[in-house]
């Protein structure tokens, strides 16, 4: 089930019509208030959220709704700039899609949210461990000392990719081609914001990051270290 709002109400009914043959059958909604009324009261798996709205802004509902759910969250802007993205996955949106679109386009990003929310993507259902920190790939849990922390779907991805190669250095181009299920911006600072995510729910001192390190004009280092 897929939560959509925005005040669209003709773009959220041609959507509906567009999606429901295709397995997604979408709800729209064209007000904050609405939207997250339904979401405390139903389990939606996917939620589309545009950024003006006629009774609040959608980056302080995603930020609002980040902060109790890992709902997987599409955001739907008419403005396309870099800079409105990167404050999107900063507040932690899997995905951003610019208006005008596609309905093929979105329904392809829906499709790569729900493979990475069901791990069809993850190849071994192996528990990896590094010291306090669990990764489970079948989950798609990462918890640091028995503490569940909360992840979008990207950047759970994005950290198993790391952990997978534990010791060795990662460019960006390689964990973009690690990540080809995903739909990635053409500038790379995507990776850089989500990394500082990553580090904010994973490491004691996001700022002297001792698990996931910087290693600069080579890429990402995934530290095998056990005692931390």
């Amino acid at each position: 089930m897929v939560l959509m709002i925005d005040d669209d109400e003709q773009l959220s009914s041609m959507l509906a019509e567009y999606l429901q043959p295709m397995d997604f059958l979408l709800t729209g909604v064209p007000t904050v208030a609405e939207g997250l009324s339904l979401l405390r009261t139903h389990a939606f798996d996917l939620m589309i959220l545009d950024v003006m709205l006629p009774d609040g802004d959608g980056f302080d509902v995603c930020r609002s709704v980040r902060a109790e759910s890992g709902i997987p969250i599409l955001m739907l802007t008419a403005r396309g700039e870099e800079t409105d993205r990167i404050v999107g996955l900063e507040l932690g949106a899997d995905d951003y899609l610019p208006k005008p679109f596609n309905p093929r386009e979105l329904l392809a990003r829906l499709r790569a949210i729900a493979r990475r929310r069901s791990g069809g993507a993850a190849p071994s259902s192996s528990v990896l461990r590094f010291g306090r920190l669990e990764i489970d790939p079948e989950q798609r849990t990462v918890a640091v000392a028995g503490q569940v922390c909360t992840l979008t779907g990207y950047q759970f991805d994005l950290l198993l990719a790391l952990a997978r190669n534990a010791g060795r250095v990662m460019s960006r181009d390689q964990l973009m081609n690690a990540l080809r299920g995903h739909n990635l911006d053409a500038f790379d600072r995507s990776i850089d914001v989500h990394i500082s995510r990553i580090r904010a729910a994973i490491e004691d001192d996001p700022k002297v990051p001792k698990r996931v390190v910087t290693l600069r004009g080579a890429g990402y280092l995934f530290a095998r270290a056990q005692d931390y």
